[in-house]
């Protein structure tokens, strides 16, 4: 948009050199952050397990490559199951021999969606324990050592950011238990992470999507207008590039160690650094008293100007059962 263009027109494709790493970019908000990185020249790096077209899902590398070749950028197709540590290991060797640098890791890859779909309305105890291995392993751990190879790399060059896909599960309940858990311990991982990082002028920082128009939920999209606890309108989504373009920011921000540990949404930062959805849509932080107050009350919330926002403290404070 305009207002992104503006506030970054200094450095137009201000991502050409670097070399960035894109986990689970097949389809959905890994494909979306990778094009807003090609689109800055950016030499992006994607990986998944669906390199060519099968039919049995939307997407596949070869497509995103495509994609952000088209947008002016790099991309580098791996087929990679970040199921394997091997397999991450060599992708990492293989980085660092073809440039000797990595500048962003994208932690995005996540096995969970269909096991969630299969689990939500069933009592943890009755689900099956791949309810938990599919969100743990590639989801978490997979990330703590696609985290661990880049590290090695970043505190080297003494440069980088790691940026981890969580969501607000990791603190309000929906989905299944190890989901929540599974993004919690995500954002724990980025504040301790963090922390050790900074020292070394590299950081690690969580990231909050809000409902985002992946093509696994637009494929739903009529059941979680019709769920009875917390209904979703997904035509008020953020398109699956809104987080590509708040990482784009954090990429430029040159205040960027303040912020190592932290968990933030990509509302947040577009209010921060000036930019909207690639349709000009603006989006509400969950944090927004708007936003809050109109799941319940629309009509009431609709009153509610946009840039009242309830502190983190409060909705900490409010959803963890501290004795």
């Amino acid at each position: 948009t305009l207002l992104y263009t503006i506030k970054f027109e200094v450095a137009a494709m201000s991502l050409k050199n670097k070399v960035c790493l894109v986990t689970g970019a097949s389809r959905g908000i890994g494909r979306g952050i990778a094009l807003a990185l090609g689109s800055e020249g950016a030499t992006v790096y994607i990986t998944g397990r669906t390199l060519e077209p099968s039919g049995r899902a939307p997407g596949s590398l070869s497509i995103t490559a495509e994609e952000v070749t088209a947008r002016g950028g790099l991309a580098v197709p791996v087929q990679c199951d970040h199921g394997v540590d091997e397999e991450v290991y060599q992708l990492f060797d293989r980085i660092k021999s073809d440039f000797g640098r990595i500048d962003l890791l994208v932690n995005n890859a996540f096995k969970g969606v269909h096991t969630i779909g299969k689990y939500a309305k069933t009592p943890f105890w009755e689900q099956g324990v791949d309810s938990w291995d599919d969100v743990m392993n590639v989801g978490l751990r997979c990330h703590f050592v696609a985290s661990q190879c880049a590290s090695k790399i970043m505190v080297e060059q003494k440069s980088g950011l790691i940026v981890n896909i969580s969501s607000a599960g990791a603190l309000l309940n929906f989905f299944t238990a190890p989901y929540g858990v599974g993004k919690a311990g995500l954002d724990k991982m980025s504040s301790m992470c963090g922390m050790e990082l900074k020292k070394h002028n590299v950081a690690a920082v969580s990231l909050w999507p809000g409902l985002v128009q992946t093509e696994y939920i637009m494929s739903i999209k009529d059941t979680l207008k019709q769920n009875d606890t917390l209904p979703m309108d997904v035509s008020k989504g953020e398109s699956v590039e809104y987080s590509g373009l708040a990482i784009v920011g954090l990429m430029n921000d040159k205040n960027l160690l303040q912020k190592s540990g932290k968990t933030m949404t990509t509302a947040d930062l577009a209010s921060e650094y000036g930019f909207k959805d690639v349709d000009g849509r603006e989006h509400l932080s969950m944090r927004c008293l708007s936003k809050a107050v109109g799941i319940k009350y629309p009509t009431l919330g609709s009153f509610i100007p946009g840039f009242i926002k309830i502190p983190w403290s409060w909705i900490v404070a409010a959803v963890h059962k501290y004795y």
